[in-house]
């Protein structure tokens, strides 16, 4: 155990300027139940920072994810099956839904209980700006109001003011950001169709894809939470086995605002941010300024 109990809390890292995901060293997969002072989590990924032993940590019941340091914790590797009555478990591994037939688009978790809504942002790859409107608009509900951003590790290394900025909003308590994984590179070549584009085209390293954003996100003081939107929300069902191994959550949509229908009770809310998609941030406007987008926003860790 670490010797002072003031350095037992969970790890801040300072953001460094230029940072990238090289700062993070000797990254690695683990499943492990971990305990200190009466509490529990669940640790998902081991890590050396700045020379410090870290894990990457989920609470099994709220699904919040926090970095701690190895030193505080006692820690013993466990399976899925001794987990599987937790809340975290049974939303990387729901029950199957004879209602929804298997889909090459849209897998994992599309619709929240209860009233509201969950507003996520995609941070694709891109040569445009953020759209700082979006974010101001959603952050004018109110302080700490939720607002989950799928973001690409490749998004993150070219938009280093953008995503400064955003850091900034967090910080400040004008927004509760969750940072959802949407791979690194997000894969994508025009024309193709699904069954081999995004994430299923041929030699792409699903590993290096989750791997490298979490790291980078860290590398910038960020916590990566547990939630994996895949690019165009496409995966086939050996590509969702994959991201269950590593304990992630697929993060789907049932209002994508610029495809799809509009949003109702509960549904998790897809736009796009990064300067593409104007048409969605239009309709996301129109919907709040009209009454018709349902609230209150929430996080997206009450979803599953």
């Amino acid at each position: 155990m670490a010797g002072a109990q003031e350095d037992c809390g969970p790890a801040t890292l300072a953001p460094q300027a230029g940072s990238t995901g090289a700062r993070v060293h000797d990254y690695a997969a683990v499943f492990e139940a971990c305990a200190k002072d009466g509490d529990t989590r669940l640790a998902t990924r081991r890590m050396s920072v700045d020379g410090e032993k870290l894990l990457l940590t989920v609470d099994p019941q709220t699904l919040k994810t926090s970095l701690e340091r190895v030193a505080c914790w006692r820690c013993a590797p466990t399976t899925a099956e001794e987990q599987a009555e937790t809340r975290f478990m049974q939303a990387v591994r729901p029950p199957a839904d004879p209602d929804r037939p298997p889909a090459l688009v849209n897998a994992g978790l599309i619709h929240g209980k209860g009233a509201g809504a969950f507003i996520t942002g995609d941070l694709c790859p891109s040569h445009k700006p953020l759209d700082r409107a979006f974010i101001e608009e959603v952050a004018a509900q109110g302080p700490g109001t939720p607002l989950t951003l799928a973001v690409s590790g490749a998004w993150i290394a070219h938009h280093k003011e953008d995503f400064a900025w955003l850091q900034e909003k967090a910080r400040s308590g004008a927004l509760d950001i969750t940072w959802a994984d949407h791979s690194y590179s997000h894969p994508y070549v025009v024309g193709l169709k699904d069954a081999q584009n995004y994430l299923l085209r041929p030699g792409v390293d699903l590993d290096r894809e989750i791997f490298e954003t979490e790291k980078i996100l860290i590398a910038h003081g960020e916590t990566p939470s547990v939630f994996f939107r895949f690019p165009g929300l496409v995966a086939d069902a050996a590509l969702l086995e994959k991201l269950k191994e590593r304990h992630l959550v697929a993060l789907g949509a049932d209002s994508w605002l610029a495809l799809g229908p509009p949003p109702k009770a509960g549904s998790i809310v897809l736009v796009h941010p990064n300067g593409n998609e104007p048409g969605g941030l239009a309709i996301f406007s129109r919907l709040l300024k009209s009454g018709r987008m349902p609230k209150p926003f929430r996080g997206i860790e009450e979803a599953p």
